[in-house]
């Protein structure tokens, strides 16, 4: 059977330089009926399980280590035994969350993930978050973007370890040469695709240089 894309949306807080705020979360899943991975587990590692059935978690990926796309990796792992994958400069921001647990691989930037099938190319996207990852799927025609890019703009980066250049090169140099029909399934909110954000996103290019 075809891989195919599953999605949750889970709630819960973000809590970064003092502040908290209520968030609700995309939650992905990329797989079959028997074997996936899990796109950022945020908030509720029950709920995760439960999308989730009886298939072998392969790996829980993280897009970045912000709390509200991690906060759930390390119980979902230790019920599944599935290792939890992070790009190594999000190590510092990991370490906020959870201090005691260490990530059980690094992510690379072309590094490619296989599941059910197919396959996940890591593009390393910094900006958001020093480690910030998106995952490419040419066969499923769909990149999952975390929160390096949404419907209508790029992420935010008004706070510590984000840099707003860094995202546009990011977004420039990665994203806008996908395919334009390419399908962006975001860390928050509604997807998108590559074609529809073309255009706006040249204007945030061309401001943010």
């Amino acid at each position: 059977m075809a891989a195919r894309v599953d999605h949750i949306v889970t709630s819960g807080t973000f809590s970064l330089d003092g502040g908290t705020w209520d968030v609700d979360n995309n939650v992905w899943i990329v797989g079959d009926d028997s074997e996936a991975v899990v796109i950022d587990a945020a908030h509720d590692a029950d709920a995760i399980a439960r999308a989730l059935g009886g298939r072998t978690l392969r790996a829980v990926v993280c897009t970045h280590a912000h709390n509200d796309h991690i906060d759930a990796a390390p119980a979902l792992a230790a019920r599944t035994g599935a290792p939890v994958l992070l790009h190594g400069d999000d190590l510092p921001l990991w370490k906020q969350t959870h201090p005691d647990r260490a990530p059980d691989g690094e992510l690379t930037d072309g590094q490619v993930i296989a599941v059910a099938g197919t396959e996940l190319t890591v593009l390393h996207t910094p900006g958001h978050a020093p480690g910030a990852v998106c995952l490419y799927s040419p066969s499923l025609g769909t990149v999952f973007t975390g929160d390096t890019l949404f419907q209508g703009g790029p992420g935010a980066t008004g706070r510590s370890f984000s840099h707003f250049p860094t995202i546009i090169d990011s977004i420039r140099d990665r994203l806008l040469s996908l395919p334009p029909e390419t399908v962006v399934r975001t860390g928050h909110g509604g997807s998108t695709t590559i074609g529809a954000e073309s255009p706006h996103l040249q204007e945030w290019v061309d401001r943010g240089h």
